[in-house]
């Protein structure tokens, strides 16, 4: 039967100029220099050696090694012949070395993130990290097994189909075995088995379903598929699955099992300060808990495939996720053919997640394409093929400003959206009303979303006068509470993903202070702190209760009288000072209070028995340290 064994210990790790150390995977190494926004940035390549004893094998059995992740070229050489090439960062891969193997093994693994033509991303506002970044396995399998060998997929295909009260589940397999007999068994979610089927394609009933009905109750029901010859089994694989119907209608939004569903909710990138793309499953879940604490349902997972793991817990807690290929800011007409095993990879591998409604085919691809025609086409092609590949879900892509509501590109998915930055990389927020209204009007069947929206927020920064550009903590919360009355103002818009869940590293950018940064999260890079904007999102979209006081960081304030805003989704808020009762407020979410200020000061605001408080105090002029200097500032966005 198929057996795992991770082999992530004690790899020698090779640099470039021949310095050599010891590594666990995973690994990269531009977890430093590839978050600094310096010139040492390295992109070429290293290598990773290691040695390991064969497992035993009989003589029916195949032993196959597999990557999760290696960034972005990968040849792998074991006890010195050619295993295989890989192109693309972001995919699982595998291949047999069975008839290569010898008692001891020396297996040699060449990666490379060069600059490059043909293999995306070449040019984005993220940092390309090199490494073996996820885990790498020996699988053994009988010889007769369900498939391998394509496009790093489990050999298993599970399509639920709600009709009514049941769901028709369309199951397909794909195996090695020519006389091999295959049996598909459903169970629920304790275990109990609640239908049975035959056959490399076939469909199973499973009367009175328990719908997969997102954050609410994420329910999952269990696909096995049993392969069986001469009445032996010999390879068995399994998935989670779940039954779920969905639309997105242009003028009412987006519907979940037939009810109004508006999905809100965040995008997020891979990285960690000092860890780079090297994540643990610890880090998924922490990062996972987060986006649940603000009360998010939807996950734009850009722009690349994310971990197999992450894929599992937006299943497990009900996140509807926007899934993408790296396919971005610029066409290259010799990186056609790695558009398309991307997406094969992206949707053979992800298939049977529920959490994915969308594949996404392009991220702002329009920004410095030269041969437009040859990108349509390419962009069609692709659109074809997630159909062929999968007819059940909906192609989207994301388009820039600059795009245009005319432009051809942004009329070929089933869906689009747009990254819009009205109110940080250009004046004015209200512009965000003309532009939406304007597409609706003129596309009034065109379902239209905002795929990213933010502004960059250092949470050092600070000033009662916030204006767009000073990247205080102050203007992310204006900003961010406009966008958040504008889409509630809008429920025709079928998705809005905010860029970005958390601060992530972007080699090329210089802003803030802080060079090799992108800081429009609501969580630093480090994870560490949570900017008053994230309370704010909490305040809109969750249901637990909670009371938070804004400014905590913005402790010195040379005025006598200052503003106290408080985030909460309660519907009364009372505010203390120095111990002393000041003033109760109803209202919704956003809480303004004007108090004087005077020596040191206590501020407590509660509502019901829950309560937040901080201390600030009155300044004889303002901290020069609140304020980002022109010279600190930076030579603003990466492109």
């Amino acid at each position: 039967m198929r057996k795992e064994q991770l082999i992530n210990e004690n790899w020698l790790f090779r640099y470039h100029d021949g310095t050599e150390k010891q590594v666990n995977i995973p690994h990269t190494w531009n977890n430093k220099d590839g978050q600094d926004g310096g010139d040492d940035y390295f992109r070429g390549s290293c290598q990773y050696e290691k040695v390991f004893a064969a497992p035993e094998l009989s003589e029916n059995e195949r032993l196959y090694i597999e990557f999760s992740g290696v960034n972005s070229t990968a040849k792998v050489v074991l006890n010195g012949s050619a295993v295989l090439i890989h192109d693309g960062g972001y995919s699982t891969f595998r291949a047999d070395i069975t008839d290569l193997l010898s008692k001891e093994n020396h297996l040699l693994v060449e990666v490379d993130n060069s600059k490059n033509d043909k293999i995306y991303p070449q040019k984005a506002d993220f940092t390309f990290y090199g490494g073996i970044y996820r885990d790498v396995k020996l699988v053994s399998v009988n010889r007769y097994h369900f498939d391998m060998d394509h496009f790093g997929g489990r050999g298993l295909a599970v399509c639920p189909r709600v009709k009514e009260k049941d769901a028709e589940v369309w199951v397909r397999s794909w195996h090695n075995a020519e006389s091999g007999e295959v049996r598909i068994i459903l169970k629920d979610a304790d275990g109990n088995t609640v239908g049975e089927g035959s056959g490399t394609d076939t469909t199973v009933k499973v009367e009175n379903v328990h719908l997969w009905q997102g954050i609410e109750d994420p329910y999952l029901y269990t696909c096995e598929a049993v392969l069986s010859v001469d009445g032996t089994e010999t390879d068995r694989v399994s998935c989670r699955f779940g039954a779920r119907y969905f639309r997105v209608d242009s003028k009412e939004g987006f519907f979940l099992n037939g009810r109004p569903y508006p999905l809100r909710g965040v995008c997020r990138h891979q990285d960690r300060k000092g860890i780079g793309n090297a994540l643990t499953k610890e880090h998924h879940d922490e990062d996972m808990a987060m986006i649940r604490e603000v009360g998010a349902n939807t996950i734009r997972l850009a722009h690349y495939q994310h971990d197999q793991y992450f894929y599992d817990l937006c299943d497990e807690y009900g996140m509807v996720v926007w899934a993408e290929i790296p396919y971005i800011s610029e066409h290259m007409p010799s990186g056609r053919e790695n558009t398309v095993s991307q997406m094969k990879e992206l949707i053979t591998q992800c298939y049977n997640h529920p959490s994915i409604l969308f594949w996404g085919l392009s991220n702002e691809i329009t920004i410095s394409t030269k041969d437009k025609k040859d990108m349509l086409d390419n962009h069609r092609m692709l659109n074809d093929l997630v159909h062929e590949m999968d007819p059940d879900r909906l192609t989207t892509l994301a388009c820039y400003a600059v795009c245009g509501p005319f432009n051809p590109v942004a009329h070929i998915s089933d869906l689009v959206s747009w990254n819009l930055y009205l109110g940080w990389y250009t004046p004015f927020m209200w512009l965000n009303n003309l532009w939406v209204d304007f597409f609706h009007a003129v596309y009034p069947n065109r379902p239209l979303g905002y795929s990213e929206y933010g502004c960059e927020c250092m949470p050092n920064l600070h000033s009662s006068h916030p204006v767009r550009g000073d990247q205080t903590e102050e203007y992310q919360c204006k900003y961010h509470e406009f966008m958040l009355r504008f889409f509630d103002k809008r429920p025709f818009m079928w998705a809005t993903h905010l860029w970005n869940m958390f601060d992530f590293a972007a080699d090329a950018r210089n802003q803030g202070g802080e060079p090799g940064m992108n800081h429009k999260g609501l969580v630093t890079f480090d994870r560490k702190t949570k900017k008053d904007s994230f309370y704010l999102y909490k305040a809109w979209w969750s249901k637990e209760p909670f009371v938070y006081i804004t400014g905590r960081r913005y402790v010195d304030r040379a005025e006598s009288k200052t503003n106290i805003k408080v985030y909460s989704n309660c519907s009364e808020v009372t505010l203390y000072v120095n111990g002393e009762k000041y003033e109760t407020k109803v209202g919704e979410k956003v809480f303004n209070f004007r108090i004087p200020l005077v020596g040191e000061c206590e501020i407590r605001a509660s509502a019901g028995e829950l309560s937040d408080t901080i201390k600030i105090r009155r300044a004889e002029k303002k901290n020069p340290a609140y304020k980002l200097s022109k010279k600190k500032a930076g030579g603003g966005n990466w492109t």
